[in-house]
Formats: structure tokens, C-alpha cells, sequence
């Protein structure tokens, strides 16, 4: 294994309060730690924690592609691991779910054969079942991306949740400096949701909480207000399930288990 190694943390959200003790530790020691947060405040906390601290949002150009931002971060991680450093990257949220670069990098580095890993963190989904306060093992929950959502007419069951990501950017591929960066799109969402759901069925905007001392961003909307709720970039669509579909009788005799009430 050659020298220089990659290990890629999340910081949740909230500063430092969804920080793992050991994505802490790790990005204590790095000899290089390499961040990617949306909030002056872990920023800061960041540069705190460690002098050898590299900020990479500078990747980020108005009108340019996401995918070439994201190639760009993730070689500039791997220069410093090819250096032969002890490379940290810390990503807001978890650094796994929804981060681009976090995989790039990893992919590369392990192709060039240095030593390189994922811790897990805390995501907005994550966020979104403690604050909003339901339990994905109950009906089953279903996660898509937006535009994918709609592009590849995902298949899903309505009697289970649907949570959608990142339904402020739908149908974008370049950076924007603006809160919405897609509302044409957010109205083709909603058409394709009114397919399935009835006009009046709730859906939610959720925004996890950026600082501890602020709340999450709860706004219940009927789908057919859907384009008139505040919905940004960093905006997550919950839809909650619609009523529950009766149980198969033929698997629950093979079960082993009694009737359902009532049928």
C-alpha cells in the first residue's frame, strides 16, 4: 500500500453537534483536512479543529457544470493524498448520500492504490425521520432523486412514504446562485405526483436545521399548492403514505398467521 491514505467524514448538521467521535478524531489528526460545508459557522469550526484545513466550495462557478465541480474537488483530494498525506474530506450531511466527489475519490484513490474509506454521518433523511417523526419500517419508504424521479418515471407504491431529494435543482446541471434553482421543474413534479396522489393529499418541505439554535424547516402544503411552498436547493419532499392496501390472505396462511379482522 502506498503512502497517503483517504478517509471521508461527514458533519451532519447542526456545527459540530452530528459529528461522530470518530469523524472528530480523524479530522483532528489529518495532515491535510479538505471540507466542503454551506455555513460560516462549521466553517469556522473546521479551521478551529485543524490549520491544515482546504475549503473546496471555490470549485463552484455560476453556469458551470456539477459534473465537472465535482471531478475537480475529487482530484483535488487526491493531489494531497498522492502527496503521501493523511487526507481527511468532510462533507455536510452524510458523505455518502448525495456527495458526488466523496465517491470519486474514494474510486480513485483505490485505483492508484492508496488506502481509502467511509465513515457514515447523519443525512437529511435522517434528520427528516426524527423531526417530521415517522418510521421508515412501518409502511416502507421509497428515496429518489427528483429529476431521476421524473426522467426515468421511477416505479414506486403510493401506500408506502416517497421521500424525494434535491427537488429545488430538478431538471439543472449547473451551479446557480439562487435559493430555487428549478421551479419549472417543481411544476412538472407536481403534475407527475397528481397523477397518483389526490390534489388535497399533504406532502412536506423539509429542511434540516443548519445551526442548533434554529428549527427545521416543516412546511406541510397540499400537492396542489405544491409551487407555492418554500422550496429551495437544499429542499427534501416528503409525501406521506396514502391508507395502507389489505394484506395478501394466501401469504398469511402460508405464514401461519390469523385473518385480518374484520375479513
Amino acid at each position: 500500500m502506498k503512502n497517503g491514505s483517504l478517509v471521508v467524514v461527514g458533519t451532519g448538521f447542526s456545527i459540530a453537534g452530528q459529528v461522530t467521535q470518530e469523524a472528530l478524531s480523524h479530522m483532528s489528526h489529518a495532515e491535510r483536512l479538505l471540507y466542503l460545508v454551506t455555513d460560516i459557522a462549521t466553517k469556522e469550526w473546521l479551521e478551529s479543529l485543524n490549520p491544515n484545513t482546504e475549503s473546496l466550495y471555490d470549485s463552484y462557478r455560476v453556469g458551470r457544470p456539477r459534473e465537472e465541480t465535482y471531478a475537480e474537488m475529487s482530484e483535488r483530494i487526491l493531489r494531497c493524498v498522492r502527496s503521501g498525506e493523511r487526507v481527511v474530506a468532510a462533507f455536510y450531511g452524510h458523505p455518502g448520500v448525495f456527495v458526488a466527489p466523496s465517491h470519486l475519490a474514494i474510486a480513485g484513490a483505490r485505483a492508484e492504490g492508496f488506502d481509502a474509506r467511509m465513515l457514515p454521518g447523519i443525512s437529511a433523511e435522517d434528520c427528516l425521520f426524527a423531526d417530521v417523526g415517522f418510521d421508515p419500517g412501518d409502511r416502507g419508504c421509497q428515496s429518489f432523486e427528483a429529476t431521476d424521479f421524473l426522467l426515468r418515471r421511477r416505479i414506486f407504491d403510493p401506500t408506502s412514504a416517497l421521500v424525494l431529494w434535491q427537488v429545488g435543482v430538478i431538471g439543472v446541471r449547473d451551479y446557480q446562485k439562487s435559493d430555487l434553482w428549478g421551479p419549472r421543474g417543481l411544476a412538472v413534479l407536481q403534475r407527475r405526483l397528481l397523477d397518483t396522489y389526490p390534489p388535497e393529499h399533504p406532502a412536506i418541505v423539509y429542511e434540516a436545521a443548519q445551526y442548533p439554535i434554529c428549527p427545521s424547516l416543516i412546511h406541510s402544503t397540499p400537492l396542489a399548492a405544491l409551487t407555492e411552498a418554500p422550496v429551495t436547493v437544499r429542499s427534501t419532499l416528503y409525501v406521506p403514505p396514502l391508507p395502507d392496501r389489505a394484506t395478501d390472505a394466501g401469504v398469511r396462511l402460508e405464514l401461519g398467521l390469523e385473518a385480518e379482522s374484520g375479513g
